[in-house]
């Protein structure tokens, strides 16, 4: 076996030497031929499935994450196969030996059951060795799928395979080889594009570095294709939805991914969450097994999602009974083990299911654990542990930032940027903080913020790039006057699966501000964006001079100032259509009227300038905040076209305006103002085209007629903010989709916005004068649908509120819901997630204050359940490094206290508190933990 080093071998001594006095050891143990690792495995497979009792047959099926162990002793006792660290799900000290510490300890648990099967242990390793602090993380999927590299998706893999195996851990589930079709989807970066073709290509790579040529090999693990299938299909990009398909376009789109893994000989699938057409895949015996197992010939076992069984319809027992015979071999039960080993005992006992069906899971699972060489070399090799986050790790990473890194736009001779410049002012929340850079999966489920784990931010990455340079940096862009260059590193903040679905892909307020500062400031702009999918730039795109998109780039921020100051070129293409608006999304490649901001596979791979006298292009236009001028910028710098103002056609909402006069911008010479006739007003539609005639740039060039180009209209986004509390008229929107205003026919009523379908949305500037929780009121009108609304602040959803049929359009009820917003200029999106409503107005009234008191120190830690921030039954998690008295208390937001979860003396380590909340209504609630001197506060909405 390749798995004999010596490192493993001392590691084997001493956990033998801990388990002896537990083992009686015989002759006869030795005979035995699933312990000769000389025999077929195939052999030793059929000896070891004859020996075992139907109760150690369930117990290898059997899955949960060792946060929810009752007993780590419950390990031998049920017999589990497999544990699992979910997301977060971390020992106490987040370092590599505690990680391989943590695992040996539960294997030699493992070996002390009667017929000593060793524990396969999971993880999601999915953009490096993400949960351990420490480890390299690279890029997510979305960007690993823009660098078109397939070798070096492989070597990012074989690395992450080096790093889990470095804690002992055996099987990643990953790559999660999703084919995304709609960016709203909160699970976007996990694929690596939006076509088949990406998926397939990647698939194989990811699987050859995950397991290597030999899964006996120390250094590799099991790999585990995920979702099966369509997850990234479902309707408007719901997680864990519907995708409504026909089965030729599953096929066409969804399918290839896992045909490629397969040949490549990944060892596990997982199943979706999703349906398809319906019906919970989790259950679905013709796509797990008619499809998967027997047409495609995947040889491997397919385990089933966090908790997925549960969601199949019917009693508990229906649902482990309908998956088994679907398919599940292995089933992920965090938490309800006791009861789903119970349960399918008695199922199999009944003749539900059959002993055959048992059987075929068991050789699926025995096979790669014998592959593996877990039955031989049980332990961590503590040779690979030293090299997690390794310098030459790093570098591979840092190749797979800079690779991925798409340059979208530039004009003439912005980049590269000088290293030698006199200075070099950055700004923007993303510059500085590696939580943001990681995404989620990275620590914690939902990531983080901050120096989360060991890395390099990118303004580290820029002074350490530019060291001759005074690099300068201020989160908004002020203070920036005087500066050569302006970078904004600008974009979304972590998020995972659930919480990352979002309605409305555009920028933050505090974004647009962070870029509109720099330029103001007189500076060329260059705008980096860390999202997890493409991002609406419109608000920003006239207001920079070129723009790159980083995607989740992990932890080697080095990676984009290589390509930035242009030691590198750029190489990326786009795995995803960008988006001009949220009109256009879902768009993918291949759509009819394909008309994208940036199309599929598009990046610039070079900085070179236009040749001299080449015509000049379009690269953006926006009107003045006053609406009296448009502006129109080019790549170059422009000549004075004063006298050629009739060139140039503005149309407003459907109707030419009159261009008076125009001239050159002069803080910006590749800028024309065009002044107009009429002023431009909020909401209207405008667009600029040009007939050729005598418009030039500095270096001779003619600009060329082009056809209508869309305006970005400032008006819209210099509408004032809103105050809160207060009332807020729905007219008064800063931007929307797919609505229209109406006058309400009752007196004193004003206008209302009407028409509102699924989709719809408005977006509100508002500038909320206290933090708190807040009573939010709708007047709303409804004649025959029950809508429904999803309340967005600054891109994440607040809250959610179900909205009653009133008995016509016009008939007018006021309900509310409790939402809680921090102090401070932000954005509310009010989203109609199910439609055919009217609205009147919101009303916003302060309820209570809710303050973050000081924060529990770094090795304290108090986070919600997983995976459900909030719901009828939810799990408090929190640690504690000593000893020492603790009190736990709900208290809804009028300050009222609803329970006491802990109040005594709790020891050191993890703890979890269940607390039922079957009797409480909807609405915001906040549980607070004190420990000594130290308090924290978690805000929590409970829906029903």
């Amino acid at each position: 076996m390749k798995r004999i080093k010596q490192s493993r071998r001392v590691e084997a001594i001493r956990w033998f030497l801990i388990s002896v006095s537990t083992l009686v050891f015989t002759p006869a143990l030795y005979s035995q031929i699933y312990l000769d690792s000389t025999a077929a495995i195939d052999a030793r497979v059929e000896d070891l499935l004859s020996r075992m009792t139907l109760e150690e047959k369930i117990g290898q099926m059997t899955q949960a994450d060792r946060q929810y162990l009752q007993s780590e002793d419950d390990i031998r006792e049920y017999g589990l196969g497999s544990l699992l660290s979910g997301g977060g799900s971390s020992p106490p000290v987040n370092t590599p030996d505690s990680w391989a510490d943590m695992y040996d300890r539960y294997q030699s648990y493992a070996l002390q059951t009667r017929l000593r099967i060793p524990l396969i242990y999971g993880i999601d390793a999915v953009h490096g060795h993400n949960n351990v602090k420490g480890a390299v993380i690279f890029p997510h999927n979305i960007g690993m799928g823009c660098t078109r590299n397939d070798s070096l998706v492989e070597a990012a893999a074989r690395i992450t395979a080096k790093e889990v195996a470095g804690t002992g851990i055996d099987w990643t589930f990953g790559p999660c080889i999703a084919v995304p079709r709609d960016e709203r989807w909160g699970r976007t970066y996990e694929g690596f594009g939006e076509t088949s073709e990406l998926a397939e290509h990647m698939a194989g790579a990811s699987v050859r570095g995950f397991q290597g040529q030999d899964l006996a090999d120390g250094s590799t693990i099991l790999a585990c294709a995920k979702h099966y299938v369509g997850d990234g299909g479902t309707t408007n990009g719901i997680d864990q939805g519907d995708t409504r398909v026909d089965e030729a376009t599953l096929r066409a789109i969804h399918l290839p991914g896992y045909i490629a893994a397969i040949a490549a000989g990944v060892g596990s699938i997982m199943a979706s969450f999703s349906s398809w057409n319906g019906q919970k895949l989790h259950g679905h015996h013709y796509l797990l097994t008619t499809v998967l197992k027997e047409e495609l010939g995947f040889e491997g076992f397919v385990v089933s999602d966090w908790a997925g069984i549960d969601q199949l319809p019917g009693s508990y027992s229906s649902d482990v009974e309908t998956s088994i015979n679907a398919g599940i071999d292995m089933v992920m039960v965090p938490n309800r083990y006791p009861e789903f080993i119970h349960t399918l005992k008695s199922l199999v006992e009944e003749g539900k299911i059959s002993e055959s069906r048992i059987d075929d899971a068991l050789r699926r699972i025995l096979r790669i654990k014998f592959k593996l060489g877990l039955f031989e070399w049980p332990f961590t090799d503590r040779s690979l542990t030293s090299q997690i986050g390794s310098t030459e790790h790093r570098e591979v990473a840092r190749a797979c930032v800079r690779e991925s890194l798409i340059l979208l736009k530039k004009k003439d001779g912005v980049l590269p940027i000088s290293k030698n410049l006199t200075r070099i002012h950055v700004a923007g929340k993303h510059a500085d903080n590696l939580g943001y850079q990681c995404g989620g999966w990275t620590i914690t489920w939902q990531g983080g913020s901050g120096a989360i784990t060991i890395g390099t931010t990118i303004l580290e990455a820029i002074r350490k790039a530019a060291q001759g340079a005074n690099v300068t940096f201020t989160v908004d862009g002020t203070q920036a006057d005087g500066a050569d260059v302006g970078i904004a590193i600008i974009g979304e903040t972590p998020y995972a699966e659930g919480r990352g679905d979002r309605a409305d892909l555009s920028l933050t307020e505090e974004d647009i501000r962070t870029v509109r500062n720099l330029k103001n400031a007189g500076l060329k702009v260059v705008v980096i964006v860390i999202s997890g999918r493409p991002l609406i730039l419109t608000p920003i795109l006239h207001y920079c001079d070129a723009i790159f998109a980083a995607w989740l780039p992990g932890t080697e921020g080095l990676g984009v100032t290589d390509v930035l100051f242009g030691d590198h070129p750029p190489k990326g293409k786009l795995s995803h259509s960008w988006p001009r608006n949220m009109e256009q999304i879902p768009i993918n490649y291949g759509d009819l009227n394909y008309n994208p901001l940036f199309p599929y596979n598009h990046g610039i791979s070079s900085f070179a300038n236009s040749a001299p006298g080449s015509p000049p292009e379009f690269y953006s236009a926006a009107t003045t905040s006053d609406g009296r001028a448009v502006e129109v910028t080019f790549n170059k710098r422009m000549a004075d076209p004063s006298s050629s103002a009739e060139q140039f056609i503005v149309n407003v909402s459907g109707l030419e305006n009159t261009v008076v006069n125009a001239r050159l911008k002069p803080e910006d010479e590749t800028t024309l103002i065009l002044t107009l006739a009429s002023s431009v007003a909020a909401h209207d539609v405008v667009t600029v085209a040009y007939i050729e005639g005598s418009i030039y740039a500095e270096d001779g060039g003619k600009l060329a007629s082009f056809e209508p180009e869309l305006v970005y209209n400032d008006v819209v986004t210099s509408s004032p903010f809103q105050a809160v509390p207060g009332r807020i008229e729905a007219e008064d929107y800063a931007a929307m989709s797919g609505i229209q205003t109406e006058v309400t026919s009752d007196i004193g009523g004003g206008l209302n916005v009407g028409w509102i379908d699924a989709g719809d949305w408005m977006r509100y500037n508002l500038n909320v004068q206290s933090g708190g929780a807040y009573s939010v009121s709708f007047r709303v009108a409804s004649a025959t649908h029950a809508g429904q609304i999803q309340l967005q602040r600054d891109g994440a959803t607040i809250g959610s509120l179900n909205l009653p049929i009133t008995g016509g359009w016009q008939v007018w009820q006021t309900v509310s819901t409790f939402v809680y917003l921090p102090r401070g200029p932000q954005t509310l999106t009010v989203h109609a997630s199910a439609g055919g409503f009217n609205l009147n107005w919101f009303e916003f009234s302060f309820v209570t204050q809710v303050i973050e008191e000081e924060p529990l120190p770094n090795d304290f830690e108090l986070s919600q359940n997983y995976p459900n921030p909030f719901n009828a039954s939810t799990r408090i998690h929190y640690y504690l490094p000593r000893a020492s008295h603790v009190t736990l208390k709900v208290f809804n937001v009028g300050g009222e206290e609803i329970a006491t979860l802990v109040d005594r003396v709790h020891e050191a380590g993890s703890h979890v508190v269940s607390f039922d909340a079957d009797d409480l209504s909807s609405g915001l609630y906040i549980y607070r933990i004190e420990s000594g001197p130290f308090t924290a506060v978690r805000k929590a909405l409970l829906l029903r």
